[in-house]
């Protein structure tokens, strides 16, 4: 199926905060317009973001690219992964983590409830870069056979960080940066608190990154450009990875080759 043939969404979605408000009879009439399911599970963080954006940022984000996909394509939207890995910021209070063994199996128990279910493929909108295991998750289930894709990728973040103005590289722009701040001023503004424009802090050389953890290359627990955050990038960042979607979408309804 090519990308002008992908049915448009199912109008009547509700949400209601992170968690989708669907019945299942919504499911059911959603599901009946595609000739495979598709559901899409945000996995988030509940971690450090500095001292102007909330610790679930992380969560916030996904849900937002999940929300976004859901309002274009018909796919089953899920509830969020709301604490996953961030071993990595653990010298800060508040952060949360489980193993990645763990979220390991939660994602493949969602996966395998899901196809019982009927609902065939599953994507992962991830919104924290420590969750490396869900690359290992995909990759293990599309070596069984199984429909799986990670999103968004590298390259649909540079995509989308261009046609948003985005200044910042993809490497500088590591934690609590321009990117996660404008994403925030345009779906969560009131929890974004003062401070941002003049916490910029960069840290391009993070090779020790896993050992030594954030706490080495930063001490306010940010590395990035803040200050350039926009909620009028945070707007263009959504509708460019909704519309770099349109591939993957593709290649989870279309047949293996």
């Amino acid at each position: 199926m090519s990308g002008s043939e992908i049915p448009p969404a199912r109008s009547g979605a509700v949400r209601h905060g992170l968690v989708p408000g669907d019945t299942t009879q919504d499911v059911r009439t959603r599901g009946a317009g595609v000739s495979r399911q598709v559901a899409v599970l945000p996995v988030g963080s509940f971690e450090q973001h500095g001292p102007f954006l909330p610790l679930a940022t992380d969560t916030l984000v996904a849900c937002a690219v999940a929300r976004e996909i859901a309002d274009t394509y018909p796919v089953h939207l899920l509830p969020p992964v709301t604490i996953s890995c961030s071993h990595e910021h653990a010298a800060w209070p508040g952060t949360v983590s489980i193993s990645s063994v763990t979220l390991h199996a939660v994602v493949r128990d969602i996966a395998e409830s899901l196809r019982r279910s009927g609902v065939e493929a599953l994507v992962l909108v991830n919104g924290h870069g420590g969750n490396y295991v869900l690359g290992n998750v995909v990759q293990e289930s599309s070596a069984r056979g199984e429909r799986m894709a990670l999103f968004p990728a590298t390259e649909d973040w540079e995509t989308a960080r261009e046609r948003a103005g985005v200044q910042t590289s993809l490497l500088t722009d590591m934690h609590a940066g321009e990117i996660e701040t404008s994403v925030l001023l345009h779906t969560h503004p009131e929890l974004v608190r003062p401070g941002h424009e003049s916490a910029d802090f960069v840290a391009d050389d993070r090779r020790h990154l896993l050992g030594l953890g954030m706490s080495a290359y930063t001490d306010s627990g940010v590395i990035g450009r803040p200050s350039l955050g926009d909620a009028e990038k945070g707007k263009a960042l959504l509708a460019s990875l909704a519309e770099s979607f349109g591939a993957h979408f593709s290649l989870l309804l279309g047949d293996p080759a």
